[in-house]
């Protein structure tokens, strides 16, 4: 038995001997089932993308949580899930865990996090074709220029925020904002730095508008059931063992994030 699973076990016996029911914590059903149940979108390159003719995953994200399982002793199970409902199924109980997601206060009501691990800014990006037209973020501001993006994103929120005068399009999972921009439907996407250079890699039409500053840096984390202490207590320290030993900068740097 490894020094994560360990851990796992001591924490488990700490609620038993406090009073708390232990039988509730994911923790206990991950380490009896020998499963970790990980909701994920596999529509965010390069956090995690999904191969539809494999049905398999690749990407940050994946590698997190496969080393996560690893050091937990058990298999790794993705539950495929999208924007809109993957806060739904942490509170379902679908999964015991998600990959990254941003850390909002709208998230927070209802679900926990682990500890961030990532940060992300928020960036506009179009064509190269429709470049000439912004020359900043308040370019992006009127009635005519249409701005896509995905429902249930923490983007389409920052899009109704920042563009209230612009024609917003939201199109529902599995299509993406970007999507829409690529084939002439739109004129402007937001998403993370991080998806962005991915983007702009793969699409080279695609194009960051340029700006003074980025917007809503955040920090990126896991979701977590909310009231289970023992599961986020156990997660968070897994993470702070990783750091220390570098692993998580390790994976950022083989995916192009640092």
């Amino acid at each position: 038995m490894n020094f994560l699973r360990t851990l796992g076990a001591g924490l488990l016996a700490l609620t038993t001997l406090t009073g708390a029911a232990s039988a509730q914590s994911a923790l206990n059903e991950v380490l009896s089932g020998g499963v970790l149940k990980v909701g994920t979108t596999g529509d965010w390159n390069p956090m995690s993308v999904r191969d539809p003719a494999t049905e398999s995953y690749k990407g940050y994200d994946i590698d997190v949580m496969t080393e996560l399982a690893k050091d937990l002793d058990v298999e790794l199970e993705f539950v495929p899930t999208d924007w809109k409902t993957l806060v739904n199924g942490i509170v379902a109980g679908n999964y015991h865990m998600t990959g990254s997601a941003s850390i909002s206060p709208s998230r927070m009501k209802v679900a926990g996090y682990s500890d961030p691990y990532i940060s992300v800014q928020i960036m506009p990006f179009t064509t190269n074709d429709k470049l000439a037209g912004f020359d900043g973020w308040d370019a992006i501001n009127k009635p005519e220029v249409k701005v896509a993006t995905t429902l249930g994103t923490s983007f389409e929120k920052m899009v109704k925020e920042w563009f209230p005068d612009a024609d917003i399009k939201v199109v529902e999972a599995p299509a993406r904002g970007y999507q829409e921009v690529l084939s002439g439907r739109a004129d402007v996407f937001i998403t993370s730095n991080i998806e962005g250079a991915t983007l702009t890699q793969k699409f080279p039409q695609v194009t960051a508008i340029p700006v003074a500053t980025p917007r809503a840096p955040t920090p990126i984390a896991m979701l977590l059931p909310q009231n289970d202490q023992v599961w986020i207590n156990y997660v968070n320290s897994w993470i702070k063992l990783k750091q220390e030993k570098g692993f998580f900068d390790e994976t950022a740097a083989k995916w192009g994030l640092k």
